[in-house]
């Protein structure tokens, strides 16, 4: 990544691409919500983000530290007996994933894209009025 003048172009690009794999896992955990299989019901992952601190090779940003099973949400538990993945009890295991509060998260993880892309944009404005004032002298 560019340093100096072009730093901010960074700090945006990386915010954009770490929301973008958010949103990546949000409706991967969204197409899963009722996947059971023998091995279990779908673990609903999360993103973990981490600072890029200046002296990194860039100016700053974000990054995509990890993407892990959300270990904390418990799998709701339904009885339906005479399902294929039914314990002993006739209890099926569920995904760990709440639709509704998925499609928060987009939202949120939405609005911080298109302020990174927002930043973007002003960012190149004042690049492009900075090279137009270079030139014009």
């Amino acid at each position: 990544m560019a340093e100096g003048i072009f730093g901010g172009f960074d700090i945006s690009i990386s915010g954009m691409s770490a929301e973008r794999t958010r949103m990546d896992i949000i409706a991967s955990n969204i197409a899963n919500a009722n996947t059971i299989g023998p091995d279990g019901p779908y673990q609903r992952k999360q993103v973990t983000f981490r600072e890029i601190l200046d002296g990194e090779g860039v100016e700053g940003g974000v990054a995509v530290q990890s993407v892990a099973p959300d270990l904390k949400s418990e799998h709701p538990r339904v009885r339906i007996p005479g399902h294929p993945y039914a314990d002993s009890e006739g209890f099926v295991r569920l995904p760990n994933v709440n639709i509704m509060f998925e499609m928060v998260d987009l939202a949120s993880a939405r609005r911080s894209f298109i302020s990174n892309l927002q930043a973007f944009r002003a960012y190149r404005s004042m690049a492009k009025q900075a090279v137009s004032n270079m030139s014009s002298r």
